[in-house]
């Protein structure tokens, strides 16, 4: 090592002492305290572990209520049944989520205030009665149009319905609380702020089942309103949908005290209504009413409800008004209605009659519509199928396809190489199948994606040893098999035999591909079904495993009701069936099913005889079994997860037997309340290693249950995770959740390694490598979207590559940072910031800036690349592009940075580096990993080492004519500033202006040879191939591809190095020998120093 210069050893020696009044840091101050109560391991480090939204937005997802801004008519909001709220400035072309990590996912309704329209209303909790619709908790406020939200309270409403601002008062505000849909109490009825939502008051209430479903105000005379209030109660096994408290009531006060409307109106129990006041004729008041046997129609008063008559029988139809049954006024056209329905429905008279608008090419099941304020004929619809915009009162509709907002019920992986895929039924938009990733450069787009089947999609499963044959299936369980080669589909669903009761499945009914033979299949329905043909036949294995209860003698709102009563159950499970099998992986014939009412049985003989389980789980006794899962590992342990929020319980439940079901134990350890549990996936490597998905996100414990955590990575969002699969050869977290598509969490190995322990006594981890795929990323588009404009919708691709995950215990901070550090816990503990001096600020001002960096080697132990990584604490991810380190510095196509080539396929070793106060030194152990090549081209490749070794003597040459060019250039510089001296001084010899001339001439002949002519090239005149330009030829052709140099490139190279060869010496000798002479020369006159030069002497004479 070079001895310091003096100077620097006395600065440091200067620095190394500590300035007056303050301590040097003692051992116990450098390190990091462990508070039990704030553990390492914790959410905000595995946030380190991104999860990776994939989309699709092919068929988007159920929207709940819309805003267009008035005075902004291209600002839209978006109220999403399952999903948030989502905002767009620009009509649609591109979209923010604005209600991400708020308390609720699940929105009802939102509002606009009239009176500032940066002012948004949301009421959480979607108001339809749907079997699938999530729970909210509370009214939010926004003041900064959807930067931020507040919540207001009446967070035990669970569903709002509508919220309505006082045109003349902002700080008026009555919001429609449905209230609680599975169970009596909560916050219902109209309430209604004075303050802003500081407070509410109910002004309006009904029975412990009865909310308030729709409120309108007289735009005259807003103290006049409306209100209908609402009857319910759904449960696993029957919604009825009505009942005597169901109504429509008016106020003339504001509020404050209201009156039943009954003239004119059905004397029988009523439904769901929905209320519109005309905003052409205020007197007028329509109302769409529910009634038994899907009955009902339009109700119009004109004297301001006083009176009423009935004008047609239109009403939902569907799955029934309460779904659907949302009524609005065309604020341009009087007696012009819309109705929400399976088909959107307008009435031009007023009512009397209906009739449904375009929907050709358009997603059912209608819930929202927004009109522009200065279009008359734009319709802005929202449906089960996402966004649609009109210009033509919905004669013809665009698709908003780029909102990834599609509710998953179940998903499977295939094990299809190299790119694998998933397969998942929908709420409503079918059974979607398609790739997590793609090789192309442009992302996942809705093109990668197709249908295998209709209707509402529910479980699918597909071969693991045969990508191409899938099971999907609709709901009631119609399952079919469908081949990817062809496209088709075949109809497998069991029927029943001769004098045989219906088969009676659930509404989403379990598919099992048995772990022990990928050919044989079981289906749920009341009983299990055995397939050892891929469907073709099928054996019941079991008798009725469920409880055979008869919906109509279940107590509905407390009591049983009449089969005249207004049952609403078109999109009803069949009640008492199984919806969970697993077989054990351990075992052939170990089977466990679970039901929909509370049960779970177990055979041990591949269903010749069942074990009923019932009463030792310790959860509810009708808990509906969302999953069980056999272990693994263990032959004798089984998981289960059970749901009983459609009883009115939002606690999680999930349970473990290590004796077959005989005893079982909960696992929820330090689960959240109110997190509904949905399934357990078990890692296939560690027995503790368990995910769970919830209705509020995902959660990972290490230690088999007793302590969970968050995954929240990247931007996934608050949402439920309805089902989990595990990709066992990437080790990839797929999760399908219900309202925001597929998130992949990206080999999430790393979590087999970590512990609290070795967090807190390890400085750094690098953590087993995945096998990284090497083949050239296409372009189909040209850039991530081309030319397709902003709304083309595309989800990304992990990153290319070699990916290393890390974990680095503390900061590497700079001196400077460590110092504020320090200060900053001074200050806050109200002491004198103590003064550093001048010593330490200069040696923190030269500095250099602490770095951590990956160094890849390759099998023979040469360098490859070396990789900037993260030097913030906590887990990082950084990949590298299997490609060797550039051969000169700078960026290349597009702006990107230089690359080198391509690596060989083979095995690769990768290790960190930590560098910081002028020290390197190696961090954790290396880590190896295979670079696997995954496309086989339509020509044979050249012998990849050769064509490396081809690319590496171009890199050479490349680097070697960049050189020279600098080289060149700065020569350049050095005479031209040497000639000016000349020209200008008094001491040179005019003569050397000559010589000085001569030598920049040949300077630019040299560079003229590298480069190019400028004088022909600049005018687009006819120029010779230049060196540099053969160079580059042969080099660039064969970097973005794997085929390797043809013919041509070959030549290219041939006559680059020929023509370098040509040049070279005569640059040597301009620069090295008649350069270096006009300097000196310039130095022994006495010339002004130009550059190029020694420092000059000091002449004292």
């Amino acid at each position: 090592m070079k001895s310091l210069p003096v100077f620097l050893i006395a600065l440091l020696t200067l620095c190394a002492t500590a300035p007056a009044g303050q301590e040097p840091a003692s051992d116990a101050d450098s390190e990091t305290s462990t508070d039990e109560e704030s553990p390492r391991l914790n959410a905000e480090l595995l946030k380190g572990l991104a999860l990776r939204g994939i989309g699709p937005a092919l068929m988007s997802g159920r929207i709940a209520d819309l805003a267009i801004d008035p005075e902004e008519p291209n600002t839209w909001y978006v109220a999403v049944g399952s999903g948030g709220v989502w905002k767009t400035t620009n009509a649609g072309t591109t979209w923010k989520s604005i209600f991400d990590g708020q308390g609720s996912y699940s929105i009802g309704c939102l509002t606009i205030d009239p009176g500032n329209h940066d002012v948004i209303w949301v009421g959480t909790g979607e108001a339809v009665g749907g079997r699938h619709v999530g729970f909210g908790d509370g009214v939010y406020r926004s003041r900064d149009g959807g930067g931020s939200f507040e919540n207001l309270g009446l967070s035990a409403s669970e569903h709002i319905a509508k919220i309505v601002v006082d045109p003349r008062d902002s700080d008026v505000v009555f919001v429609a609380a449905q209230g609680p849909l599975w169970t009596s109490g909560g916050e219902r009825g109209l309430y209604k702020t004075i303050d802003a939502g500081a407070t509410w008051e109910q002004v309006l209430a009904a029975g412990p089942w009865t909310g308030v479903t729709d409120v309108a105000l007289d735009p005259r005379d807003p103290d006049v309103m409306y209100a209908a209030t609402h009857q319910r109660h759904r449960t696993v096994a029957a919604l009825i949908n009505g009942g005597p408290e169901s109504g429509i009531h008016k106020s003339t006060d504001g509020g404050r005290t209201w009156r039943e409307l009954t003239s004119g109106l059905p004397k029988e129990d009523m439904g769901k209504i929905a209320l519109a006041v005309s905003p052409q004729r205020p007197d007028v008041v329509y109302a769409s009413i529910e009634l038994a046997k899907q009955e009902g129609g339009t109700w119009v008063s004109e004297d301001r409800g006083e009176s009423w008559e009935k004008r047609g029988d239109y009403v939902s139809g569907g799955t029934g008004p309460h779904y659907y049954q949302e009524l609005w006024c065309d604020p341009y056209r009087a007696d012009v209605l819309y109705h929400a329905n399976v088909v959107m429905g307008r009435s031009e008279d007023g009512g009397r009659t209906w009739a449904g608008i375009g929907n050709d090419h358009k997603h059912v099941d209608n819930h929202a519509l927004a009109f522009h304020p200065r279009d008359k004929d734009f319709l802005l619809v929202g449906c089960d199928g996402g966004l649609y915009r009109s210009y033509d009162r919905g004669a013809t509709y665009a698709f908003v396809s780029n909102l990834p907002l599609t509710q998953f019920y179940k998903v499977d992986v295939d094990y299809d190489w190299p790119v694998y895929h998933v397969l998942a039924g929908t709420q409503d938009n079918n059974t979607q199948y398609g790739p997590v990733r793609t090789l192309s450069e442009n992302g996942i787009a809705n093109r990668d994606w197709r249908i295998t089947i209709g209707g509402d999609g529910h479980d699918g499963a597909i071969d693991p040893e045969d990508p191409d044959i899938l099971y999907c299936e609709s709901q009631q369980g119609y399952i079919r098999r469908f081949d990817r080669r062809t496209g088709e589909s075949v109809d497998i669903r069991p029927q029943p035999e001769a004098g045989e009761a219906d088969l009676r499945f659930n509404w989403d009914s379990p598919i099992l591909i048995s772990p022990q033979s990928h050919t044989r299949i079981y289906f749920g329905s009341r009983r299990l079904y055995r397939s050892d043909d891929r469907g073709d036949s099928w054996t019941p294995i079991s008798g009725d495993l469920s409880r055979n209860l008869d919906r109509f003698t279940l107590p509905m709102m407390g009591r049983v009701w009449s089969i005249d009563a207004l049952w609403d159950l078109r999109a009803m499970s069949r009640h008492g069936n199984i919806t969970s099998i697993s077989e054990s992986p351990l075992v052939e014939g170990l089977l466990y099913v679970g039901t929909d009412d509370g049960l779970l049985h177990v055979s041990e003989d591949g269903g010749g005889s069942w074990r009923r389980i019932e009463g030792n789980l310790g959860v509810p006794e009708m808990a509906f079994v969302n999953d069980v899962k056999a272990d693994r590992f263990d032959p004798d342990t089984v998981y289960a997860v059970l749901d009983d929020h459609k009883h009115g319980d939002y606690a999680p439940y999930v349970v473990k037997s290590t004796d077959r079901g005989r005893s079982w134990t909960s696992i929820v350890g330090d689960l959240p309340e109110r997190h509904v549990t949905w399934r357990l996936e078990q890692d296939h490597v560690k027995a503790g290693l368990l995910f769970l998905g919830t209705e509020f996100g995902l959660f990972v414990t290490l230690d088999g249950g007793e302590r969970w955590i968050p995954l929240q990575g990247g931007d996934a969002p608050t949402i439920p995770y309805r089902d989990l699969a595990i990709q066992r050869r990437e080790n990839d977290l797929v999760g399908a959740t219900f309202g925001r598509s597929f998130w992949v969490l990206d080999d999430y190995s790393p979590l087999r390694e970590i512990t609290e322990e070795r967090l807190e006594s390890e400085e750094f981890l690098l953590f087993e490598v995945r096998d990284a795929l090497l083949y050239v990323p296409d372009d189909r588009l040209g850039g991530l979207k081309g030319s397709q404009g902003d709304a083309y919708f595309v989800a990304d691709n992990p990153p290319f590559g070699a990916v290393f995950t890390v974990y680095l215990r503390d900061e590497m901070q700079t001196l400077a940072e460590e110092r504020r550090e320090r200060e900053g816990e001074v200050a806050e503990e109200g002491g004198d910031t103590p003064y550093p001096g001048w010593a330490a600020l200069k040696v923190e001002d030269r500095e250099e800036a602490p770095a951590l960096f990956f160094e890849v080697r390759d099998a023979s132990g040469a360098v490859v690349s070396r990789v900037d990584g993260e030097t913030k604490a906590g887990l990082h991810r950084t990949a590298w592009d299997l490609r060797y380190a550039p051969f000169t510095p700078g960026t290349g196509r597009r702006g990107r940075p230089a690359r080198g080539p391509l690596v060989a396929p083979g095995d690769y070793t990768v290790r960190a580096f930590r560098r910081q106060g002028s020290e390197t030194r190696a961090l954790g152990e290396p880590r190896t990993f295979t670079v696997v090549p995954v496309v086989e081209p339509a020509l044979a490749r050249q012998d990849r080492e050769a064509v490396l070794a081809f690319q590496m003597r171009l890199g050479e040459l490349q680097r070697a004519i960049g050189g020279t060019l600098q080289v060149l250039d700065e020569a350049l510089e050095e005479t031209r500033a040497a000639r000016d001296v000349i020209q200008a001084g008094r001491k040179p010899d005019l003569a050397l202006l000559d010589e000085a001339r001569r030598v920049e001439l040949a300077l630019l002949d040299a560079r003229e040879a590298l480069v190019g002519d400028p004088t022909a090239g600049e005018r687009s005149g006819p120029t010779w191939p230049s060196i540099r330009g053969r160079a580059q030829s042969a080099l660039f052709g064969t970097m973005g591809q794997t085929y390797g140099p043809t013919l041509t490139h070959r030549r290219q190279a041939e006559l680059a190095f020929t023509g370098y060869g040509q040049v070279i010496d005569g640059v040597r000798a301009v620069v090295e020998r008649d350069l270096v002479e006009l300097l000196g020369a310039l130095d022994a006159a006495g010339a002004p120093w130009t550059p190029g030069r020694p420092i000059p002497e000091l002449r004292r004479d």
